[in-house]
């Protein structure tokens, strides 16, 4: 690095440092002159900057208080100009020394841009058509003793943007019009739940037994009970046990966590919805997860076609429906049904150049097809169905062919978004099943599920046939929000420790 380039960055330093001491300074002076804005603890509002500029013939004349950020300000000798923003946007306001007072106007005019400000005053439309506040009243509520980004330029660093999400959502409003469709989304997915009888219900966050995923587990210990707990990874185990209880519709929108790494698709804390439905299966589930993508889609953005990274995605039409078998046949023109042994299938992965590892069988091997092969198609909404056993410990065989299950997973965008099975109710299958990812994790898998007593005893004592269904809700908001990073769905993705 340059001497140069070394005296540049420390002038800038200099500069940075010069500048919030001001700041304090500011803020010193006014204590010193009884002037404290941390001692004001009420600020009455009684409108937002939207219903000002919505509601503009209303409220011509009359007086409103407004408080918010100061994002800009023009001070032109008696008279100054400033803009206030709030939750729902900015309004500007016209300041005279005349109307709020001499000594009042001397410290507007040393107010900083972030400073939070309440604005009394009287609305308007200038000269130029702007509607604004004149202002009789100005009170600084908060002192900014940081400065923010320049104006023009905004806050452009992912990374700063990602792990300062407050200042974030200050200088770049796009930001949190995507973290109130967020709320919005999930809202209708509740509504749209709530108005098919189903009932919301919270289960542990905190498990003995991680279960009802193939996931690494984040692990913590209780102090008092002496014994390690799990983060929770899925949310099944407990709510198909509220079914064998009789509750026959129920679901939960929730936190779970894995120990996995990061990406634009990972982060190892996401929110997942999971239903179960009694007397229903995966063909229900799939009725029901289409319905609830269109009517969400609908209801909240007012269209089944949304725009991702470019390409329009047609959530109106009926989703394409095709077996994992059908879906290797269309794209890698390999019937898997005429391979007869798990020999030949690891010989034909070899031949297509596929890695597998030896304890995997001929199930496995199509699911490595199907990943290579198939989900760079799947653009369009996409159920993939009759997933392999060796990959379905919770699923329900198909009656008949075995060595199949009753599943699907939903793909768009070529992601996966929804999972979803005729759930496994034989105790005795579900043993066997559990003994099987046993014999994996023996075996090194450090993601195969393992044997839930408590969970088999429930299924012992009988749980009807039963539809579960399972959702990415943040992976579902990156596609209605047309965000390409899981993280900019997040409000507080994990980041990684700065030096």
């Amino acid at each position: 690095m340059s001497k140069q380039h070394n005296e540049t960055e420390q002038g800038e330093e200099q500069d940075l440092n010069e500048l919030l001491k001001i700041k304090r300074d500011k803020l010193k002076e006014l204590q010193e002159a009884g002037k404290d804005p941390f001692l004001i603890t009420k600020f009455v509002v009684t409108h937002h900057s939207q219903d000002v500029m919505n509601n503009f013939e209303e409220l011509e004349g009359k007086e409103v208080k407004i408080a918010g950020r100061l994002m800009t300000k023009r001070v032109m000798g008696k008279a100054s100009f400033c803009h206030i923003q709030d939750r729902n946007g900015k309004v500007q306001s016209y300041v005279r020394k005349d109307a709020i007072g001499d000594e009042a106007y001397v410290d507007f005019k040393h107010y900083d841009i972030g400073d939070i400000l309440g604005i009394q005053g009287e609305v308007f439309r200038t000269k130029k058509g702007e509607i604004s506040i004149k202002a009789s009243s100005v009170t600084l509520l908060s002192k900014s003793l940081q400065i923010l980004p320049e104006k023009y330029h905004g806050l452009k660093d992912t990374d700063i943007r990602y792990r300062q999400r407050y200042l974030d959502l200050i200088v770049n409003p796009e930001v949190k019009d995507t973290f109130i469709r967020r709320t919005q989304i999930i809202k209708e997915i509740r509504h749209f739940l709530d108005n098919r009888d189903y009932l919301e219900v919270e289960t542990p966050v905190l498990h003995t037994i991680p279960g009802g995923a193939a996931a690494r587990p984040f692990i913590t210990h209780h102090n008092a009970l002496d014994m390690e707990l799990y983060m929770r990874i899925a949310l099944e185990l407990h709510l198909k046990r509220l079914i064998v209880g009789g509750f026959e519709r129920v679901y939960e929108i929730g936190r779970v966590f894995r120990n996995e790494g990061l990406s634009v698709r990972h982060n190892p804390e996401f929110t997942l919805l999971e239903l179960y439905e009694a007397y229903t299966d995966y063909h229900g589930m799939m009725d029901l997860t289409e319905d609830l993508f269109r009517t969400v889609a609908q209801n909240v953005l007012g269209t089944t076609t949304v725009t991702y990274d470019g390409k329009d995605i047609d959530l109106g039409k009926p989703f394409e429906r095709l077996s994992m078998l059908e879906a290797v046949k269309k794209y890698a023109s390999i019937d898997f049904d005429s391979i007869p042994s798990d020999d030949e299938a690891k010989k034909l992965a070899k031949e297509h150049h596929i890695e597998f590892e030896p304890r995997h069988k001929k199930g496995d091997i199509l699911n490595l097809f199907f990943e290579h092969y198939v989900e760079e198609h799947l653009e369009q909404p996409t159920f993939i169905m009759d997933h392999p056993v060796e990959i379905s410990p919770l699923a329900k065989r198909k009656p008949d062919k075995p060595e199949y299950t009753e599943r699907f997973e939903l793909f768009i965008t070529k992601r996966e978004f929804a999972n979803a099975f005729s759930e496994l109710n034989d105790p005795i299958d579900q043993r066997m099943r559990f003994g099987h990812q046993e014999a994996l994790r023996a075996a090194g898998d450090e993601e195969a599920n393992r044997i839930d007593e408590d969970f088999l005893t429930a299924l012992e004592y009988g749980m009807p046939p039963t539809g579960g269904l399972g959702i990415g809700i943040d992976r579902l908001i990156m596609l209605l929000t047309n965000s390409y990073s899981i993280r900019d769905v997040l409000l507080f993705p994990t980041m990684k420790n700065k030096e």
